[in-house]
């Protein structure tokens, strides 16, 4: 190598590696150009999807025969998505419930946003309880969440004193209820 060649070559962009673990499994897509998330969708059909029962606790392992799963208020199920992925180091992905499945049904994510790590090696999965007072339904191929993908920096903890940084005083809600 001479004394002033180096290398051009552009680091590569990070991406995502995406890995259906059946046919009919579809990339996460984002449904306009100022999306911030990517749409993932219920892979429900012939599958068995993991529910606790919310009056009892129970953890049931329910067969999906018809493409529909239905949760009873207070039922919490992992929605299976069909696929894996490898997300970039030093990125995270953010599964949040759809707006319209929060406000027209009344699923929400108990963990939200629940992260997924770059070394997470399995299925991906939806994480639904149904905070509604009725049964809610959610359908094979239904968009019932999305991926929003976040840097995050890795830091050393130091043990020592942390004192008072600012004028304020007091602990949760103490800037105030206005």
């Amino acid at each position: 190598m001479m004394p002033h060649d180096h290398d051009t070559t552009p680091p590569a962009a990070p991406r995502i590696i995406f890995e259906p673990l059946h046919e009919g499994i579809s990339v996460p897509t984002r449904q306009t150009d100022g999306a911030a998330g990517y749409d993932v969708r219920a892979d429900l059909a012939g599958r068995t999807v993991t529910v606790v029962i919310g009056s009892s606790g129970e953890r049931r392992e329910t067969a999906i025969a018809n493409g529909r799963l239905v949760l009873e208020p207070g039922d919490v199920a992992l929605v299976p998505t069909g696929f894996r992925a490898r997300v970039p180091t030093g990125f995270e992905a953010q599964i949040r419930i759809r707006s319209s499945v929060a406000f027209g049904r009344g699923l929400i994510l108990p963990n939200a946003p629940g992260t997924i790590d770059s070394d997470y090696p399995d299925e991906w999965l939806v994480m639904v309880k149904n905070d509604s007072l009725r049964s809610s339904e959610i359908r094979h191929g239904e968009r019932i969440a999305q991926v929003i993908l976040t840097r995050f920096a890795v830091l050393p903890w130091e043990r020592g004193s942390v004192g008072q940084s600012t004028d304020r005083n007091g602990g949760l809600g103490s800037t105030g209820i206005h």
